[in-house]
């Protein structure tokens, strides 16, 4: 019996979320059906994180404890062979049977993606928010780089557990245009739940002028409230998730 990490990714449209539900598609049951089919036989996968419905992955991250007698680089094709076209295993390496890719994380990048268009696109809407009108550039990065550094943010989010902390180390709040395509990409060292979507409903929010520069910087350094939205999930990807290399190598 071994601990293997997994790095895989997810088209989350028609999953609801990451963590196991009775009665519904979520990233954790299809990936343990997956793994029940190789033969394992435990309760529960790790994972590195939870995803809300409609949001995507390129590089979610879960251990699992497994009898596997054959090369590891065969268990990424046998996974794949067992797995639907919209999950896919991009790695697996055996690792230290204390890994937890969740608290042994250092950082968590996301990445969310928005077009601005009067009329929608059902191609570009699957994977991207549809704003309009056009934002203010100068607005919209004033509001990012206030995100970046240790803060509070009880305005942008709820702790994962009961009486968790809300306090958060942001190291990258960037937002980058590529025509009408606008991509935001923030890192941390971990997120408070619906974070990331609150971050981005708010910044555009200042960007549209619907709220101003001010009390966004208000709701980041004192906690004030802000009016209350989502960005769209089908914008949002877990990126990549950082962990400490040589303590956990096989």
């Amino acid at each position: 019996m071994a601990r293997y990490q997994i790095i895989f990714a997810y088209d989350g449209t028609q999953f609801s979320g990451s963590q196991r539900q009775a009665q519904k598609r979520t990233v954790q049951s299809i990936l343990e059906n997956a793994l029940q089919k190789l033969g394992w036989e435990g309760r529960s996968i790790l994972l590195a994180g939870r995803t809300d419905t409609g949001v995507h992955a390129s590089g979610q991250v879960a251990a699992v404890d497994l009898n596997w007698r054959h090369p590891v680089e065969d268990l990424c094709s046998a996974l794949n062979s067992k797995l639907p076209q919209d999950m896919a295993v991009r790695s697996v390496r055996m690792v230290d049977d204390r890994f937890h890719p969740r608290f042994d994380a250092l950082s968590r990048h996301y990445r969310y993606r928005l077009y601005i268009q009067p009329t929608r696109d059902p191609l570009r809407d699957r994977y991207s928010w549809r704003i309009w009108p056009n934002l203010k550039v100068e607005l919209v990065e004033a509001a990012a780089d206030l995100l970046i550094g240790e803060h509070d943010f009880a305005a942008f989010g709820s702790p994962t557990r009961v009486n968790g902390s809300t306090g958060r180390t942001v190291t990258l709040a960037k937002w980058a245009a590529d025509g009408d395509q606008w991509i935001f990409d923030v890192v941390a060292d971990a997120f408070l739940y619906r974070m990331v979507r609150r971050m981005v409903f708010a910044q555009v929010a200042v960007g549209l002028g619907k709220i101003e520069l001010e009390v966004f910087r208000q709701a980041v350094e004192l906690q004030k409230s802000l009016a209350a939205g989502l960005a769209s999930p089908a914008g949002l990807t877990l990126v990549e998730v950082k962990y400490e290399i040589d303590d956990h190598k096989s």
